[in-house]
């Protein structure tokens, strides 16, 4: 046992309240009262089932978590971040202990209905799969002991089909908690409490619990939360600002339904045309978190709050059709943004411009509008894109000539270049390149991303930091980047931004604090985003702005006084990348790496996808294990390391090329050194 108050947030009262909480292990039961006077007197306010529960924790906000069970979502608060710590790891136990106890309970009599004797026969089939798995790891351990060859090999025979039929097991559950949920789906209401709640017998004697077929509260509507702001509906719509209001984040009404088979383009020759593939912006939705719910639910099984996600393998429906080097190229989807840093006057000016491409550049990474994971690249793949400038097609441009060198050497002076290469894989290391040659800018940055299980959402640290650099005259930017969170990882993800994020310049000493804030437990609004930008020592910013990064975002100089918008994303549409035909592609370029995979995620193919991708990571895993076994070191080809964690581009345009004797020359050639 175990008993505390905490806060329960309460649409009655739209708000905190106290509440008197009594934590039954063995139960596997969260109850709850309105005081600990009524807990002694038995008055229990409702209660929470802890088998197959979720715990969610938002690491922006230290007292608050989560529990999501039967399709409702539960909400706390505790007073500080320990006492939050205490209640989830005790939680966490619960949960554990019942995903493999309870399913042997028979204490509350199995439901007469179908479902409910499905329900019974696939507890007791996962139940038989924990002892098969403990057995396995024993026989594992007792495998690597043995010390004859011979009794070893033998062992390992034994082992290898012992795993082959654990994974069928494990396939054959997760076939039958599907075709459960298929069969009869659940939609979460729920009417009252059914089955006698408690009961409390003397002092010294046994006392029998009864767990509830649902969790509850006696108070109709309690649970429901949602924000003030927000209007009740009966579905979800997937989309970046759908949420759960009418029960939570749950499940909605009706199970969807499975997509349909999508028509690959062709080419005359009736090959799949992967080029038109990669153009195809359309989302081929292979159904939300809930039509998946077994699947994931299986995966979540095995994490733990905080739990670093690198090794876990993400279900393949969840993938972004492209590469996460792609990604990072749409960071210059407005090319124009960052090449007009260079034709500002004054310092300030410029860093002004600096802030209004940084910020303005991540709505045009979001190319679906539920959140889903670009491919994790493998280590060696690179990709090169290019763009034009606005109103300056390539067809149009009268300097006809090639740079010949540097990211994208049969691009011409007047284009944007880009290159990305995945340069490390433990830890993850992504290093990427930009420049203009004729306006004489460019961006070298590197990054890689450490994931955390939140329990109903996923958050992304990036780590790393990218410099812009104008060579005329003299000025670098250096700038790091906000963390990334899935939420609603149950249902219709969706993806924010949060943390701080530093953007300054050494020379001038001008610097810019912003501010992605996170979406408050209750109320508010998502995507906001603050910046203030100082000179120098100076404490009062000169200017300031707010807004959302993904919709528009309006600035102040404070001195005069006078507003601006600092950009508007719905007049701003990003231009498309040129990119090399996949035919023409090197083996280790993105598009060409991922084309089988991409294929089948659009032709909703989640099998064929899910075995193009196995089929890479086992040829990275033996070319590692070749590796290894001949002692050779893995040799990048771009970019090489520049201090103790950073990373740099080989032959940027500042090596490259001598600042021009006529800079106002709007077609001079480029010199390319003789390497």
């Amino acid at each position: 046992m175990m008993e505390g108050s905490l806060s329960k947030w309460t649409n009655v009262m739209k708000g905190w309240q106290y509440r008197w909480f009594v934590l039954d292990e063995n139960a596997g039961l969260l109850s709850y009262y309105t005081s600990k006077e009524k807990m002694t007197r038995g008055v229990r306010r409702g209660c929470v089932r802890l088998r197959a529960a979720v715990i969610g924790i938002d690491d922006e906000d230290d007292s608050t978590f989560t529990i999501t069970v039967d399709h409702k979502t539960f909400h706390f608060q505790a007073r500080d971040g320990s006492e939050r710590e205490r209640w989830v790891r005790a939680l966490e136990d619960t949960i554990v202990r019942h995903g493999r106890r309870e399913r042997w309970s028979r204490c509350v009599p199995a439901p007469a209905h179908r479902h409910g004797d499905l329900e019974r026969r696939i507890s007791e089939a996962d139940a038989y799969l924990q002892i098969m798995i403990e057995l396995v790891s024993k026989m594992t351990t007792r495998v690597s002991e043995l010390a004859e060859p011979q009794d070893k090999n033998k062992g390992q025979v034994i082992l290898d089909h012992s795993n082959v039929m654990l994974d069928n097991i494990k396939h054959s559950i997760v076939l039958l908690q599907i075709a459960k949920n298929t069969v009869n789906p659940v939609n979460g209401v729920y009417q009252g409490p059914t089955t006698l709640s408690q009961s409390h017998i003397k002092e010294g004697q046994a006392m029998t619990l009864l767990v509830p077929d649902t969790s509850y509260s006696s108070s109709e509507g309690e649970d429901d939360f949602y924000d003030a702001d927000d209007e009740l509906v009966d579905t979800v719509t997937p989309g970046p600002s759908a949420s759960r209001t009418c029960g939570a984040e749950g499940a909605s009404e009706q199970e969807p339904s499975s997509p349909a088979a999508v028509d690959l383009p062709r080419t005359r020759d009736g090959e799949i045309d992967y080029d038109a593939l990669y153009e195809d912006d359309s989302d081929s939705d292979l159904g939300s978190m809930e039509n998946h719910g077994s699947v994931v639910t299986h995966l979540l099984s095995q994490v733990k709050i905080g739990m670093d996600l690198t090794k876990v393998v993400l279900p393949t429906f969840i993938l972004e059709r492209r590469s996460l080097l792609e990604m990072y190229a749409d960071s210059f989807a407005h090319p124009d943004q960052f090449i007009k840093i260079v034709d500002q006057p004054t310092p300030r000016d410029r860093m002004v411009q600096v802030v209004r491409w940084y910020l303005s550049s991540y709505h045009a990474g979001r190319k679906s509008q539920v959140a889903k994971k670009p491919y994790n690249p493998i280590l060696g793949e690179v990709f090169r894109c290019h763009w034009d400038q606005e109103g300056e097609p390539l067809e149009n441009n009268t300097c006809k000539q090639e740079v010949g060198d540097g990211p994208v050497p049969w691009c011409s002076p007047d284009q944007l270049s880009f290159v990305a290469e995945q340069v490390s894989h433990h830890p993850p290391i992504s290093a990427f390149y930009a420049e203009h040659v004729n306006k004489r800018i460019q961006f070298d940055a590197w990054v890689w991303t450490k994931s955390k299980f939140l329990g109903l959402s996923i958050g992304v640290h990036n780590i790393g930091r990218g410099l812009v650099t104008l060579l005329d005259v003299g000025e670098e930017y250096s700038l790091t980047f906000p963390n990334g969170y899935g939420r609603s990882i149950l249902t219709v993800p969706w993806i924010e931004l949060g943390g701080s994020v530093c953007i300054e310049c050494i020379q001038t000493g001008h610097k810019a604090n912003v501010e992605f804030l996170t979406k408050p437990f209750y109320g508010g609004k998502k995507h906001r985003v603050t910046c203030e930008i100082f000179a120098g020592n100076d404490k009062k910013p000169y200017y300031a702005a707010q807004g959302e990064w993904n919709t528009r975002m309006e600035g102040r100089w404070t001195e005069s006084g006078r507003s601006e918008v600092l950009f508007d994303v719905t007049s701003m549409k990003p231009r498309r990348k040129r990119v090399a035909p996949v035919s023409r592609q090197g083996a280790n370029e993105s598009r060409r790496v991922w084309r089988h995979v991409t294929a089948a995620l659009r032709a909703a193919d989640t099998d064929a996808a899910t075995s193009a991708k196995r089929r890479l990571e086992q040829t990275q895993r033996d070319a590692a294990k070749k590796r290894v076994d001949t002692g050779d070191r893995w040799i990048t080809q771009l970019f090489s390391p520049k201090g103790e964690e950073g990373w740099e581009y080989n032959t940027p345009l500042n090596k490259r090329t001598e600042p021009p004797s006529d800079t106002t020359a709007p077609c001079k050639a480029t010199e390319v050194e003789t390497r």
